[in-house]
């Protein structure tokens, strides 16, 4: 059983922290490959307005516990080493990173397919919603494709 672990984080995901993630692991010489998954807030047209920001909102206690079973599922079909899981709440504006996916294995094929496991589950399964704030102040509520 893998421990229970912070997801949620603040506003934008700083690509310092993104770095230095990858810098832990560099200790880890069991490691022969790394994917990683970023999700950057596009700036979409709706209706003539385009997006400048969403605004990202959860079922916190939902979320955590389908996070912890995708999680398990994942360690449990994949030979991977680590895996992280960092997803942005409140405001992100167009051009920030929202969603960051980091799998680790000894040889990179179950770390690529890992990480793509992963965002797919996380993106049809948690409780995360994206109310998209457009230019002229109106939103729309996001549709994951």
């Amino acid at each position: 059983m893998s421990k229970k672990k912070t997801v949620f984080i603040d506003g934008p995901i700083d690509p310092a922290f993104i770095s230095d993630s990858i810098t832990k692991h560099s200790t880890k010489t069991e490691i022969g490959g790394h994917s990683i998954f970023l999700g950057q807030v596009r700036a979409d047209e709706i209706e003539g307005s385009s997006v400048v920001a969403i605004e990202y909102t959860t079922h916190m206690e939902l979320a955590e516990q389908k996070l912890y079973k995708i999680r398990e599922d994942t360690f449990q079909k994949f030979d991977i080493t680590c895996m992280h899981i960092y997803h942005s709440l409140g405001i992100v504006k167009t051009g920030q990173i929202c969603l960051f996916v980091f799998t680790s294995s000894k040889h990179r094929k179950e770390a690529m397919e890992s990480n793509e496991y992963l965002v797919e589950r996380i993106k049809k399964e948690v409780p995360v919603w994206g109310k998209e704030i457009l230019e002229n102040q109106e939103y729309s509520w996001k549709i994951n494709q």
